[in-house]
């Protein structure tokens, strides 16, 4: 049962989302091609990886995911940022225009926030929050996050 709760809700923001990009091709505003779509979700996901770490999280050989950060680049959804700290690295940075893009889902997500705490109590919402955090934190360690 809680498999399916989950699974139910996981499936229902993605459907939302893909909703959402539909609607924006059929606009023609949405110029991302669904790999791109998910190469930018994980460079996001890492905070402001280099090159490299995004290669190593979605298992792309390195000419590989220079040429979609390159088009990525093109495209003006991530620009590249030479390291402080050593000149031959660059990092990666969502631009103000994949933030617009990527709201598409993270603006659902605080509707389904603002529902949780109209529906549920503090304390309920404190169970739900200790739940989320130990399993982001401690269930999940095959992925590691850096907090925004």
């Amino acid at each position: 049962m809680l498999k399916d709760a989950f699974s139910d809700v996981y499936m229902k923001f993605k459907l939302h989302f893909y909703q959402k990009v539909f609607e924006r091709l059929l606009d023609r505003e949405a110029t991302l091609t669904t790999v791109e779509t998910f190469c930018m979700e994980i460079i996001y996901a890492l905070g402001t990886p280099t090159v490299a770490e995004f290669a190593r999280m979605a298992n792309l050989s390195s000419p590989n995911a220079a040429y979609k950060v390159g088009n990525l680049v093109r495209k003006g959804y991530l620009k590249k940022t030479r390291s402080g700290s050593d000149k031959r690295e660059y990092h990666l940075e969502v631009t103000e225009k994949y933030l617009d893009y990527y709201n598409i889902s993270y603006s659902y997500m605080n509707v389904v926030m603002e529902r949780i705490q109209e529906r549920f109590t503090p304390e309920e919402i404190s169970i739900l929050e200790n739940i989320l955090s130990v399993t982001a934190g401690e269930l999940m360690p095959e992925i590691e996050l850096k907090k925004n």
